[in-house]
């Protein structure tokens, strides 16, 4: 039994029947010795050993791997504006590889192309090369399409965004594009309190595009006004918007308290306390609302320096992104990876949680997974396998390992 897949020039390659042993993570909880088998770009079986139909055994070639090996789904970011030296906002086909490539090395194997504030031209520019982008092979993680954060936000909650190019919330910007790139934007990011953000909030619904609140001032009781129009989902929980009081919840209290808002989170050590972390997690992964993010910006994966994050300069120092005007957090250079260790090692999340956290709720969110996101038959064969330091050993993307 030999797997098939069709190579660019339509011609027939036949590729071998793969398959992995050790501790996974599957949907429904975790098996300390189960099999992941897969061919042409697709989970053939998961589960455990003696479940695995003969046929496929004798056929399958097994991938050696170290001891105490850990299998986890291919984590899924879903804010993320860059990595490796480059920024999604000077897109081009060799900027997006070099991101989606170095991301791809740390766990992800897909995520949003996330913007920054800026003027329309720089915004047309940057989904168009993603829509272009998007049409080819797409060898490392995939772009399922762009996030745009910004630049309908409140301009007392900048953070690292230029608030030269903050504007009220118009929703011909996102008509248009929408019209001319079906599909691609996957989410918004707004500040709800503004004029003429609820408008916006109810065409997203309407699309089907995630509606987040960010950089915000809004109050509790604004936000669940939001909630009521489609806003149901909130970015970096915690990190620009109005925080949390006992007489005033503000954004923060509205996020924590309202079952229908995910959340991301950003597990870096530096943007929010461990503490903070586990009592958002108590109170989302429960509902798997709780969503792992890097907000990563240029530097990632590169030493302390000078960089930029979209038009603003960014100082790195030990590996910590802050504005070199103001000081405010620029980003981070954190890598799914890490935040996965994090959430697992510092915060005393599970397994399975924080799995669930970085894979299986972003791909929901994103309506993508019936094809990915978790380890099961007929899905796309993305995956990581760990050692039990939760250190990479591999990531394969539609079946193929990344870096061979």
């Amino acid at each position: 039994m030999i797997a098939s897949n069709g190579d660019m020039n339509g011609t027939e390659r036949h590729e071998p029947i793969s398959l992995l042993q050790g501790k996974m993570v599957l949907p429904d909880g975790v098996v300390e010795q189960g099999v992941l088998v897969w061919g042409n770009g697709k989970i053939l079986y998961a589960g455990l050993p003696e479940g695995l139909p003969e046929s496929i055994r004798r056929e399958a070639v097994s991938v050696s791997v170290p001891e105490q090996s850990i299998i986890v789904p291919g984590f899924i970011d879903i804010h993320v504006h860059g990595g490796n030296g480059e920024d999604f906002m000077d897109a081009d086909p060799e900027v997006l590889d070099k991101i989606t490539s170095f991301h791809s090395t740390q766990g992800t194997t897909a995520m949003l192309a996330t913007s920054m504030t800026a003027p329309k031209e720089r915004l047309d520019n940057v989904l168009a090369e993603v829509d272009r982008y998007r049409s080819g092979p797409m060898q490392y993680a995939q772009l399922e399409g762009v996030h745009l954060e910004g630049p309908f936000f409140s301009p007392k909650w900048p953070g690292a965004q230029n608030p030269e190019h903050i504007m009220l919330p118009d929703v011909s910007w996102l008509e248009a594009w929408e019209k001319q790139y079906p599909g691609l934007i996957r989410q918004v990011t707004l500040a709800p309190e503004r004029e003429g953000a609820l408008e916006v909030i109810s065409w997203l619904r309407e699309q089907r595009i995630t509606a987040a609140l960010g950089h915000t001032d809004a109050t509790y009781e604004e936000v669940e006004r939001a909630v009521e129009a489609g806003l149901h989902h909130a970015v970096h929980t915690f990190n620009a918007m109005t925080p949390l009081h006992h007489r005033n919840p503000g954004a923060a209290g509205a996020v924590l308290s309202d079952p229908r808002i995910s959340a991301e989170v950003i597990a870096d050590g530096i943007h929010v306390h461990p503490a903070a972390i586990s009592i958002l997690a108590q109170l989302k992964q429960h509902d798997d609302q709780l969503v792992l993010i890097t907000d990563a910006m240029s530097a990632a994966g590169l030493d302390d320096g000078e960089y930029k994050i979209g038009d603003l300069p960014v100082i790195v120092k030990h590996g910590e992104a802050r504005l070199k005007e103001g000081g405010a957090l620029a980003g981070s250079t954190l890598t799914m990876i890490r935040g996965f260790r994090y959430l697992v090692q510092e915060v005393g999340m599970s397994l399975n949680a924080a799995s669930r956290a970085a894979s299986l709720t972003p791909a929901r969110l994103l309506g993508i997974d019936h094809r990915t996101g978790s380890l099961a038959q007929g899905k796309q064969a993305d995956f990581v396998l760990l050692n039990a330091e939760l250190d990479i050993e591999g990531v394969w993307v539609k079946g193929r390992r990344m870096g061979e």
